[in-house]
């Protein structure tokens, strides 16, 4: 999988400002289209902890 930047701190795969998860999903985020980066959200978050 290529590098994938992440600033989610609270994420349990975010190491070193980096995505360490075997694959990650992004879907739209409540709309039929995405057209900007806000419209879009990762389903692979898992909180730290």
């Amino acid at each position: 999988m290529p590098d994938i930047k992440c600033s989610v701190t609270e994420c349990h795969f975010n190491k070193d400002v980096a995505c360490h998860a075997s694959m990650i999903q992004v879907d739209r985020n409540g709309v039929g289209r995405a057209n900007t980066s806000p419209q879009t959200k990762c389903e692979t978050f898992k909180l730290k902890g």
